[in-house]
């Protein structure tokens, strides 16, 4: 049985656990989410402290959401597939449409728990999400590539 949203272990519980980060440096960081990070994901917070790495909080993310990784700089996108997620949907949520068969699409994002953001993509594509997950610089370099930059 998958475990409920109420169920789901912390990331900072996560990153304790695998001897990542100390309670003090959790500590820290969500202290500073709440000061000058107002807004910030804890893992965004840990990266920019420097106590993490990108690929930490992204293994962290695979244990607490049984989600899979994807390194998606290594994957080639069909341009019909790029098509369906206009570039403004993507960098604003910063995800990555990988492949679809059928009514699945298989999309890369940077923050997979976004039910909201899954809906959004559903209606405008029609289709079923499959979702997976990436580090934030894999997924910019990538979005960069198929996109261009970021409009502002």
């Amino acid at each position: 049985m998958l475990e409920s949203k109420l169920e789901r272990r912390l990331i900072g519980e996560i990153l304790i656990e695998r001897r990542l980060v100390t309670l003090a440096q959790l500590d820290h960081a969500i202290e500073a989410q709440k000061t000058t990070h107002s807004g910030s994901y804890i893992g965004e917070i840990l990266i920019s402290l420097g106590y993490v790495s990108e690929i930490d909080i992204v293994t962290a993310l695979v244990l607490q959401c049984h989600l899979p990784y994807i390194s998606v700089s290594q994957h080639q996108i069909d341009p019909q597939v790029k098509a369906l997620i206009p570039s403004q949907v993507a960098w604003k949520n910063r995800l990555i449409p990988l492949d679809r068969i059928g009514n699945i699409l298989s999309v890369v994002m940077l923050n997979p728990l976004n039910e909201h953001v899954r809906q959004e993509v559903e209606r405008l594509t029609k289709c079923q999400i499959a979702t997976f997950i990436s580090t934030k610089s894999e997924i910019e370099t990538v979005l960069k590539r198929l996109y261009g930059e970021e409009e502002r």
